[in-house]
């Protein structure tokens, strides 16, 4: 069992190396990317080859073994730097699924090749276009016939499909009316997506304000092995909410990680830039914004920590991971907005890199959840209240 000291592990070398990986990247190489609405394929490759995108990997199946926070300090490096850490951070949240209740087979099949880079694991398919993140109520079926389950749906905002050899995807093995509970009857699989994609699985990107390579994808009688299921069959939705948690707070970090972005940037540009004989950041209705947002970001950050201790010593986290998240994306936000009040015109140059930053920031307000169903759960589950959905 992890202790509480290790989850609030500085990871200073770490963070010191994917700082000088980011260098070699700058904000010329993800501007060129935008115009086009590009994957970054270099810089993924970089992250494999150095071994973060296995972080969570254990060891002896060739990855780093680190706990949670761990991965929580790489993302918020990457996006500190002002990287994306949306074109790979799916590896590190989805990894749990596999490694909590994937069998020994899948395991010995698929880490190894994942941690060196063979096969990418990065699409994660729940959402659909009738569900939302109403997740009990997707109807994408995945039918048993023999030793194989033949797949018929569709899914939505499954970002990276189009770069990922590996898929964990849920769907309902039971119809929903033959359930008592609506959570039940949902299962998870870790689908070969090159040989469904021979086998009738078609993508269709979808062009978003930010380059996130996100996507729609159908499934039309796809079969995939039975040995694709991932742990007992029906109980896909226990399965996925630890891997929730475990999302909600490597998104926080790298939301922490933006707000950092944005104040320094900020910060640096408001003592440089002189207006009326002054600089800018003399006035207090330049300071003021971004020293609010310093001081929710270091909050966010304190709450993305402790979510993360919960998590590593196998305790309930439910409601710190989805605060840690909440309070992350607004803290970025925040920041976000002070930066282009502190830059005025020239944050809507493509050259400073700001708009770029602000449009990827706004995401997080809505995905992978948005605040108000995070209200909602805190409503209900913390403080006792009515349900409201």
């Amino acid at each position: 069992m992890t202790t509480r000291q290790d989850a609030r592990a500085d990871y200073g070398e770490i963070r010191d190396e994917v700082k000088k990986l980011c260098a070699r990247f700058p904000g010329e190489y993800w501007r060129a990317l935008d115009r086009t609405q590009g994957y970054p394929t270099e810089f993924v490759e970089e992250l494999t080859r150095a071994g973060y995108l296995a972080a969570l990997i254990p060891e002896a199946f060739g990855g780093a073994g680190l706990p949670l926070s761990g991965a929580a300090a790489i993302l918020e490096e990457i996006q500190k730097a002002g990287c994306n850490g949306g074109a790979c951070h799916a590896q590190m949240y989805i990894m749990g699924a596999v490694l909590r209740h994937g069998s020994d087979a899948q395991k010995e099949n698929y880490l190894p090749k994942i941690a060196s880079g063979e096969l990418r694991l990065q699409a994660f398919g729940v959402t659909e276009p009738t569900s939302g993140t109403d997740t009990s109520s997707i109807v994408t079926f995945a039918r048993r016939d023999g030793d194989r389950y033949i797949i018929n749906g569709q899914k939505i905002w499954t970002s990276r499909a189009e770069h990922s050899d590996l898929m964990l995807l849920l769907a309902r093995t039971t119809p929903r009316a033959e359930v008592v509970k609506r959570t039940d009857g949902l299962s998870v699989f870790l689908i070969d997506m090159r040989e469904a994609k021979k086998n009738g699985l078609s993508i269709r990107p979808i062009r978003t304000m930010m380059n996130h390579a996100t996507t729609e994808v159908f499934f039309d009688n796809v079969p995939i092995p039975a040995d694709s299921l991932v742990g007992e069959e029906g109980k896909g939705f226990r399965y996925i909410l630890s891997g929730m948690n475990a999302e909600r707070i490597l998104i926080g970090a790298e939301c922490v990680g933006d707000a950092k972005w944005f104040i320094d940037k900020a910060t640096n540009y408001g003592k440089e830039r002189q207006v009326f004989g002054r600089p800018i950041a003399q006035n207090q209705g330049v300071q003021f914004p971004i020293a609010k947002a310093y001081a929710q970001m270091r909050a966010a950050e304190l709450m993305v920590r402790e979510a993360a201790t919960l998590f590593e010593a196998g305790e309930e986290c439910g409601a710190e991971a989805n605060m840690a998240k909440m309070l992350a994306a607004e803290a970025s936000w925040a920041a976000a907005e002070a930066c282009v009040q502190t830059f005025g015109g020239f944050a809507f140059a493509e050259e400073y890199d700001v708009e770029r930053k602000f449009r990827e920031a706004r995401l997080y307000q809505v995905a992978p959840i948005s605040t108000n169903l995070i209200l909602s759960y805190l409503s209900e589950h913390v403080l006792g209240m009515p349900r409201s959905y």
